[in-house]
């Protein structure tokens, strides 16, 4: 029988990203500390923001997107009257509004109003989202702007606050779903408050339950196991027999409404792999550990 690959380690990375890096240039620097092709990130962070990356090692780089898929807190400067080109600070500027008369309250009733909850919004040309097999970030720079439909997003609170010396900065908290840009909510509220906005100093603070207490820098990573990595999914814990018929993919018969996916441990708490329900039944999304031989 032949003798499954298994080229490095397994695990999560969660990594402070430092403002100037790309989230590729984060994977490019763990393959080499780590010693392995097989890493891959969720949640891409734009090269000025900073906070939490998640990092996926090995078998890891399979789960992905159950990574992607959870909400994102940030925190960041709305800076009101004045549009960029890109929505944040590294762009040029492209207009400027007297806002000196918005108060902290007019702000913070906008927002609430508007955009919190259930949303729709319109990606920025300058996203990594792709249109037609190109990514708008691509066609941005070769001066070409497309339109792009309002796609629908959550956003779970909006909280701005006033920083002090800077009167027509905001401090700005949000939590969101993924899919949600943060650089488009700055640049509506500026809209909604009768001028124009953009985003300066943004920081991931957490994804999901990953926060920055327990974000390494890049130079320097610490590897959780594939169960921690899905930490947040509702877990199941199979016995022996049970593990067997789990890494060679087979259902599940769970009691359960719940939509899922569900992270199923084995005996010694190992991740075996993740289930979701597809039409009524509850199938393996990936088989993490193999079948013992």
């Amino acid at each position: 029988m032949a003798k499954r690959r298994n080229d490095g380690p397994d695990g999560l990375v969660v990594i402070d990203k430092p403002a100037g890096w790309t989230s590729h240039d984060i994977v490019a620097k763990l393959r080499g500390v780590l010693g392995t092709r097989r890493v891959g990130h969720a949640g891409t962070l734009d090269p000025d923001a900073t906070g939490v990356l998640l990092v996926g090692v090995g078998r890891v780089t399979r789960l992905l997107r159950f990574l992607t898929a959870m909400p994102k807190t940030y925190v960041g400067e709305i800076v009101l009257g004045a549009e960029t080109n890109t929505l944040d600070a590294a762009g040029e500027v492209t207009a400027i509004h007297d806002m000196g008369g918005v108060t902290l309250d007019q702000a913070r009733a906008a927002a609430a109003q508007h955009l919190t909850g259930d949303i729709l919004q319109v990606p920025p040309m300058v996203s990594a989202l792709k249109v037609d097999g190109k990514r708008l970030h691509e066609l941005a720079r070769e001066g070409i702007e497309i339109e792009r439909a309002a796609r629908p997003v959550t956003v779970y609170s909006f909280n701005l606050d006033a920083v002090a010396d800077e009167p027509e900065v905001l401090l700005a908290g949000v939590q969101c779903s993924s899919g949600t840009y943060v650089r488009t909510l700055a640049a509506d509220l500026g809209t909604h408050l009768g001028g124009g906005a953009h985003l300066r100093n943004l920081r991931r603070t957490a994804i999901g339950s990953f926060g920055l207490d327990e974000a390494d820098p890049v130079e320097e990573p610490t590897l959780l196991t594939p169960a921690e990595a899905m930490r947040d999914l509702t877990a199941v814990t199979v016995d022996a027999e049970q593990a067997v018929k789990v890494s060679h993919g087979q259902r599940l018969a769970l009691e359960t409404d719940e939509a899922g996916p569900w992270s199923v441990l084995g005996p010694e708490g190992d991740l075996l792999a993740v289930y979701e329900r597809v039409d009524g039944r509850v199938k393996p999304a990936v088989v993490v550990k193999p079948a013992a031989t």
